[in-house]
């Protein structure tokens, strides 16, 4: 079981859960990170650290965020690796706990 990034971190992308990962399987779009669950070894380092709580094991996954799972596996495909913290997104503040954000997900 992989660990999945979640609706919460599209538009916030707090990259403190990077920093931790032992494998380096987070992957950087525009607005939004994403796991990719071929590389993570499922060791939970990175759920404790997101801010948003936006990182949820695959088997702990809210039913209302299922389709995250195959968003995290495509878009790793696409977009860069990404190995160190950074800043969040400007208005990450504001968007943090808004629900139905994947309308706004840039891909």
């Amino acid at each position: 079981m992989a660990f999945i990034v979640t609706d919460n971190c599209i538009k916030c992308k707090y990259t403190d859960c990077v920093e931790v990962c032992p494998v380096d399987c987070f992957y950087e779009g525009p607005n939004f990170l994403v796991i990719d669950p071929d590389e993570c070894i499922d060791c939970a380092l990175c759920e404790p650290e997101c801010p948003a709580e936006a990182i949820f094991s695959e088997d702990e996954l809210p039913a209302d965020q299922v389709q995250f799972v195959e968003i995290n596996a495509d878009l790793a495909g696409k977009w860069p690796n990404i190995t160190e913290k950074k800043d969040p997104l400007p208005d990450a503040a504001e968007w943090d706990g808004k629900p139905n954000k994947l309308q706004y997900l840039e891909r």
